[in-house]
């Protein structure tokens, strides 16, 4: 027998110089269509899905074909590869899409969705990260960094709808930079909050050494260090480099300073403008921003940033000129001239050209609320807005101004329709609302919450209209979540109908036919025979149903509710009764859940009081209860009342505490904080809501 061999030859091109985590392959049987990027010959793109999912990807083509040239235009540089490969994978698990060079790696709803961001930004790291490759991983968060960054602008200036960044993003690194212990010990959200951080360093750059500066600066880093590694110094210094030669930045200051001075530091500053109205001067000041009390930060006074005074006047409201005014070069004061006279305002950081809040003197606040009421305030561009509203509310909560003018800036809103305006709103009526709720004044606060919504949400109205984009989506859906919370009768009205469609039906534990939406208000407002429906849901919940619906359902039942007896009587079945239907796991669920409103830990600390020696028998071997329930029950106090009653606890059981001896001497000093915060603040909210709702009424009876 005669056996004939055959032997097949591949012929590849030479791979250029890569990286080994830029290698990537993929074996499948997966189907693709082919496309030529931006109509070029050069680059041969294919889309790789199932073939019945194909159809759904047919518009990655043009999108990816739009971020190329974007970037190719930006970096200077063409896409480096013949070929680019992407692929929608059926059941993929990562967190986020995955990339090698030339080959990109999705999920498939990723991939069908109509945004572009997760795209784009996979493409950005065909140039940085692959044709460019940081040294080592202690530069891999500079690379995230300006990779998220360049992302975001070739977005923004691809696609306007995607117009919710930087503000989301700004919001969450003002919170956690302004905490006494940022990141606590959580290494993801460190690394996560310092890449953000440093994004907005990069956006900083842009606008202070100018869009054409910058963008230039990023060609001649990329000619120098394609297929090369770089260091964090060797972007700084590109960028040194171009701004010298084009005069956009003062000698001696060098990009690597003013960088330096941000990325180092587990801090943001806060700028204070002082004007002096009788030479029209004004002192500049800065300090680290603390949100979180006591601030009582070590070493504050040694925290000092590179940060670029960028001014507008009112009587020359141009927002598009972002050059410096001045730098303050680590300085801590600064003096500034030639202002306008006492009727006109001045803005610092407009757009938030730098990631740090800014206050001012009383007065140019009340010039800026006045303005913002006047039908010139769109001259003041849509981001400044926003910042000027959560600058004013995000200062008066860390003590730093005063809540009666913080409250007066909201006083545009009436008038406002632009979606993001009103984003920082409701992160700011949840945070107070939540502060003040064990008060008198927190009723007036739920009115004062109407009275600014109902307008705004009736306007809108109930349904989506065609082509309308996400922010307005969003809008309506946030403004319905604060009204019902607030008590608005339309909308507990429709919560309870739709309820009532899952009350009627024949077996209401094959499942919940209610959106999540309704289930809160229900439970907050609704009456005692919804609550107590819910309530056997839990206890009878078919062991074939996803985990996360009765998860959904204990949450909304102990932490919604307005009445104590809802409360108590849940207490009673879990911790006194021990119903065998509700886990260690669940009770500690409810404990953490009735952290969340004064009525809730109020209940939950009578109960203990109540208890106290049939429930620390019950967990004396359960000491990851018996600590929650120490916690839950005594931390969120903030009155005096509270402080009392947690005080007196302390000394009645001072022995019995056991190993949750530290979390109740913990509570005592976290109170004190919030008593003193609460007596300064809570009689001056209360005199602008008075007046507030006194002048509403007027109107309204008129």
């Amino acid at each position: 027998m005669i056996c004939s061999e055959y032997w097949v030859t591949d012929m590849f091109q030479t791979t250029p110089p890569i990286a080994t985590y830029s290698l990537a392959f993929v074996i499948s049987e997966l189907k693709s269509f082919s496309h030529n990027v931006s109509d070029s010959e050069d680059i041969r793109m294919k889309v790789w899905a199932r073939p019945d999912f194909l159809p759904a990807l047919v518009n990655v083509t043009s999108k990816v074909s739009k971020s190329i040239q974007f970037l190719e235009n930006f970096w200077g540089s063409p896409y480096p590869l013949p070929e680019l490969h992407i692929f929608a994978l059926p059941n993929y698990q990562a967190t986020r899409p995955s990339d090698g060079w030339g080959i990109l790696l999705f999920k498939e709803s990723e991939l069908s969705s109509k945004g572009t961001w997760h795209l784009t930004q996979e493409l950005v790291y065909q140039w940085l990260g692959a044709l460019a490759t940081p040294f080592w991983w202690s530069d891999a968060h500079i690379n995230n960094a300006l990779v998220r960054y360049v992302t975001a602008y070739t977005t923004l200036n691809i696609n306007e709808d995607e117009t919710y960044w930087p503000t989301t993003m700004l919001y969450s690194i003002y919170y956690e930079f302004s905490k006494r212990y940022p990141h606590g010990k959580n290494t993801v959200i460190k690394q996560d909050s310092l890449s953000a951080k440093t994004e907005m360093v990069f956006r900083m750059l842009n606008y202070t050494l100018g869009e054409c500066t910058f963008k230039h600066g990023m060609q001649r880093f990329m000619a120098d260090r394609q297929y090369k590694n770089f260091f964090a110094d060797d972007i700084w210094s590109s960028l040194t480099e171009q701004a010298k030669f084009d005069k956009t930045l003062p000698e001696p200051i060098t990009i690597n300073e003013i960088a330096g001075s941000w990325i180092t530091k587990d801090r943001l500053p806060v700028v204070t403008v002082t004007r002096h109205y009788h030479n029209n001067t004004a002192k500049i000041h800065q300090r680290v921003y603390l949100r979180e009390r006591p601030h009582d930060v070590p070493d504050q006074e040694k925290f000092l940033w590179w940060i670029p005074i960028v001014l507008v006047h009112q009587d020359k409201m141009n927002f598009l000129n972002t050059t410096p005014l001045t730098w303050m070069r680590r300085e801590r004061e600064i003096e500034i001239k030639d202002l306008p006279g006492k009727d006109k305002f001045i803005v610092v950081n407009p757009e938030e050209i730098g990631p740090f809040p800014v206050n001012y003197d009383i007065e140019n606040w009340n010039i800026l609320a006045k303005f913002l009421q006047t039908d010139q305030r769109e001259k003041i561009p849509v981001y400044t807005r926003a910042k000027l509203l959560h600058d004013a509310w995000n200062l008066a909560y860390a003590g730093d101004l005063s809540f009666a003018t913080a409250l007066n800036m909201t006083l545009f809103l009436k008038y406002e329709r632009q979606y993001l305006a009103w984003d920082p709103v409701f992160t700011l009526i949840d945070h107070i609302g939540k502060h003040i709720d064990s008060s008198t004044v927190h009723k007036k606060f739920q009115t004062y919450v109407r009275i600014l919504l109902t307008p705004l949400y009736e306007e809108l109205g109930e349904e989506p209209k065609p082509g309308e984009c996400e922010g307005i989506s969003n809008l309506r859906r946030s403004s319905k979540i604060f009204l019902c919370q607030a008590g608005y009768k339309p909308c507990i009205e429709e919560a309870q109908k739709a309820f009532r469609t899952w009350r009627d039906s024949n077996n209401p534990d094959e499942g919940n036919p209610v959106a999540n939406q309704y289930i809160c208000p229900v439970f907050k407002w609704g009456a005692k025979e919804e609550w107590e429906f819910g309530l056997q849901r839990i206890i009878n919940f078919p062991f074939g149903r996803k985990p996360n619906e009765r998860t959904y359902l204990l949450k909304t039942l102990a932490g919604c509710p307005n009445d104590s007896w809802k409360i108590e009587r849940l207490l009673n079945i879990t911790v006194l009764e021990q119903n065998g239907n509700f886990t260690d796991n669940d009770i500690y669920l409810i404990f953490s859940m009735l952290t969340g409103s004064a009525n809730g830990y109020t209940t939950l600390f009578d109960f203990l009081k109540k208890n106290w020696d049939v429930i620390k028998a019950r967990f004396v071997e359960k000491p990851m209860l018996w600590n929650s329930i120490i916690t839950s029950a005594t931390t969120a106090f903030k009155t005096q009342e509270g402080l009392d009653m947690v005080s007196e606890l302390y000394l009645e059981r001072q022995t019995e505490f056991g190993n949750a001896d530290f979390v109740i001497e913990k509570a005592l000093k976290h109170i004190k904080e919030e008593t003193k915060w609460s007596n300064d603040n809570l009689p001056i909210i209360e005199k602008w809501l008075d007046n507030y709702l006194k002048e509403n009424q007027a109107n309204i009876e008129a």
